[in-house]
This record gives structure tokens, C-alpha cells and sequence, in this order.
């Protein structure tokens, strides 16, 4: 046989063994071939968004690892959501991304009519069989962290808290931070005020300096806008899901930060393996998985009364240990007299 012709042979016999060996390991081909997986995402509002960024940073860095393809369409009005959903599934995507907040049942549906897709949505429901699995920031922990801070930083004992909507994810939130204000400083007071936007910066930013002029000297930023309102009047003001410090040195104190890897990472975990099923992942918001946690001091290190730092490191160590739970409250919160 010549040498070329044995070549070419040998070569076919080398790659039907390894192709034998694939599937005795219970990977077919196509999968084999697929190593990556097809990631869509569908956004409400822009990236830049405080909640979607964690998203949209975690779906970032897998592509960065070469775990994922990721496309994304943001902004996307809710009369149109649906559609963008079904565009994506019919493109072969093996997970789907989003928030289904206000668009419920048109995910829902979706969901239903594509069972082989992953659907990975922010809901305030349970999750779905076959395919629909449900995950929100459940960073209530650090969230409390940042209150007792809040706490024992106000002069005025009066603290203005500014929301996007009176829903679950957020009052949960926002009651957690009122009993950590509460537990170092009995005195202080809230105004609450919700914008009827997730993304409305120049609303959030007036609806603060109300509560300035009424006599907040701390302020909750649930929503862009507030510490720009906190920064021109000279007030501190409380990051929430991303640590804005950076940009408002001098006024954001501290942030409760939400890390979405942990989500994102375990149901990635779960499509390679061909075990994606309707779960609940707001356990991977969690501190004690790294879901969550409190954003470093960072240019207010040593200007947190030192007591109050102490009670907030000991309640840190007891949220990691167990020992100490954050009541979860999803009713609205009320402004206090």
C-alpha cells in the first residue's frame, strides 16, 4: 500500500475510534461538537440598568471563557417581548435570559411552546415544568448590612428611600434595610416613594430631593438618580445591586451588591448536562454562595463610627454561620410619622 494511501487509511480508522469513544461517554456528536452554549437574553430596559447589568456582566464573562455565544436585545417594550422571545428560541437557543416581571403569561407561553429551550426569567411566580426556571436579586442580607450603616450614619435620623415599583423584589429589599437602620439607631424615620419606573433617573432624582427638603440626610438609591440628587445637596446616600462609589466618592457610603455568577453558573452547569428543568435559583443570591455581599468601605473606610462597623462585621459573620436570618417582607413599605 503506498505511504500516502496507509496515511489517509490510518487517519479514518483513528477518528471512527474517537468518534466511538465520544458516544460510549454518552456525548453524541452534535453535542460533542457544540461545546457552547447559545445564550439569548432579553432585556426590558438598557444594560446600563443597575439590576440587568449583573446580568449582562455574568453573561459577559462566560462569553469571556468561551463557555457561551451570547446575543442580547435590550429595551424591549413589553408588547414586544414575546416576540423577541420566540425569534431567539427558533434560532436554537439552548438557554434564554430575562425578566418576565411584567410580561408573565407571554412568557410563559413562550416557555410552553419551545419545552427543549432553557427559560431562565426574573419572576416574582414559581417555576414552571417542564422548562421555565424563575431567579431575582435575593440580596435582602447585605441590604440589611447597608441599613445598619445607614444607621449610624444619619445626624437628622431621617432616611428617604426612593423604589421603581412597590413589588416583592423590591420591598424585600427595602424592609431589610429598614430593620438594619433600626437596630443601630431606634430614632430614625423613613420617607418612602416609589417612581412607577425601572429606569427613569431625572424622576428618582426629584422624588430625592423632596425627601432632602423634608430632612433626609441619607438616602436609599434604589434607582438611578438618587445620588445624583444626594451628591448636589451634599447628603450620603446608600448603593443597591452595583457599587456606584466609584462615581459618587464622596456620597455613596456603602452598597448591598447582587453577583449573578453563582445563577448564571449553575444553570449552565445544568444545560451541558441536559438536566435544565423548572427550579427556583434565588438561592444563588445568597451571601454564604457569594450571590451577594457587602461592598467594600472603600473611601468611607474610617468614617463609619467604629461601634457601628463592629455590630455590622459580627452580623455579617452570623448571616455566614446561620445564625442569623434576614426576615424576608414583601409587603409595601410605608413611610414612618
Amino acid at each position: 500500500m503506498p505511504i500516502e494511501s496507509y496515511r489517509r487509511t490510518w487517519l479514518k480508522v483513528a477518528a471512527g475510534a474517537a468518534l466511538a469513544g465520544i458516544v460510549a461517554l454518552g456525548v453524541t456528536p452534535l453535542a460533542y461538537a457544540q461545546a457552547k452554549v447559545k445564550v439569548a437574553a432579553v432585556y426590558t430596559v438598557p444594560v446600563e440598568q443597575q439590576w440587568v447589568s449583573r446580568i449582562h456582566k455574568a453573561l459577559n464573562e462566560a462569553k469571556a471563557r468561551g463557555e457561551i455565544d451570547y446575543v442580547f436585545s435590550e429595551s424591549v417594550s413589553n408588547a414586544d417581548y414575546e416576540r423577541v422571545l420566540r425569534q431567539y428560541a427558533e434560532q436554537g437557543s439552548g438557554l434564554i435570559v430575562g425578566e418576565s416581571f411584567a410580561v408573565e403569561a407571554a412568557a410563559r407561553k413562550v416557555a410552553k411552546d419551545y419545552p427543549k429551550v432553557g427559560f431562565l426569567m426574573g419572576s416574582s411566580g414559581k417555576p414552571q415544568a417542564p422548562n421555565f426556571s424563575v431567579f431575582d436579586n435575593y440580596i435582602q442580607e447585605p441590604s440589611y448590612l447597608t441599613g445598619m450603616i445607614a444607621g449610624g450614619m444619619t445626624k437628622t435620623n431621617h432616611i428617604g428611600m426612593v423604589g421603581g415599583y412597590a413589588i416583592p423584589e423590591v420591598n424585600r429589599l427595602m424592609h431589610a434595610f429598614m430593620e438594619g437602620a433600626r437596630e443601630v439607631n431606634p430614632k430614625v424615620k423613613f420617607t418612602v416613594s416609589f417612581i412607577g419606573s425601572w429606569f427613569d433617573p431625572p424622576k428618582a432624582k426629584e422624588a430625592a430631593f423632596a425627601m432632602i427638603d423634608k430632612g433626609a440626610d441619607v438616602l436609599y438609591a434604589e434607582r438611578f438618580g438618587v445620588s445624583d440628587a444626594a451628591k448636589e445637596r451634599g447628603k450620603l446616600a446608600i448603593g443597591n445591586v452595583i457599587n456606584t462609589q466609584p462615581q459618587y466618592p464622596a456620597t455613596v457610603v456603602a452598597s448591598a451588591l447582587w453577583n449573578m455568577e453563582p445563577t448564571i453558573g449553575a444553570a449552565l452547569a445544568k444545560v451541558k448536562a441536559g438536566q435544565f428543568k423548572n427550579e427556583d435559583y434565588g438561592q444563588y443570591s445568597l451571601m454564604k454562595v457569594k450571590g451577594a455581599e457587602l461592598a467594600p468601605l472603600g473611601t468611607f473606610e474610617g468614617k463609619v463610627p467604629a461601634d457601628v462597623m463592629a455590630k455590622v462585621r459580627a452580623k455579617e459573620r452570623a448571616i455566614l454561620d446561620g445564625k442569623f436570618t434576614v426576615k424576608v417582607v414583601e409587603t409595601e413599605p410605608k413611610s414612618t410619622p
